[in-house]
């Protein structure tokens, strides 16, 4: 494989790390205040996340979705009720994709100033 095939297949695994839903979900302040409230009660389900909040609970229930779609949130179902709570693990190993999708391009595309 020559260095611009290695240098393109860094860039192209960076940028589409970059690009999924993970910081879609992440980029919208209701979402995010969606997010907090999740974090504060631990798990939850819908009445009591949606409690707090300014949204209606149609909205606040879309939020709770794209979350779950981006692998920050997990639910369960007990009975016809379907609580959530943070999958701390997925978020970090999300994360550390990330970390490590953004080390192997910076020596190829970015490297730092030598001052």
């Amino acid at each position: 494989m020559t260095t611009v095939q290695t240098r393109t297949q860094a860039i192209d695994a960076a940028i589409a790390s970059l690009d999924g839903a993970f910081f879609k979900a992440l980029c919208e302040p209701p979402r995010v205040a969606v997010l907090k409230r999740v974090m504060q009660l631990g798990r939850a389900d819908i009445t009591e996340i949606a409690a707090e909040l300014p949204q209606e609970r149609s909205v606040v229930s879309r939020h709770l979705q794209q979350l779950l779609d981006a692998g920050i949130l997990r639910s369960s179902k007990v009975g016809r009720q379907v609580f959530y709570e943070v999958d701390g693990p997925a978020i970090v190993q999300r994360l550390e994709e990330i970390l490590r999708h953004t080390k192997n391009i910076t020596a190829l595309c970015c490297p730092g100033r030598s001052d």
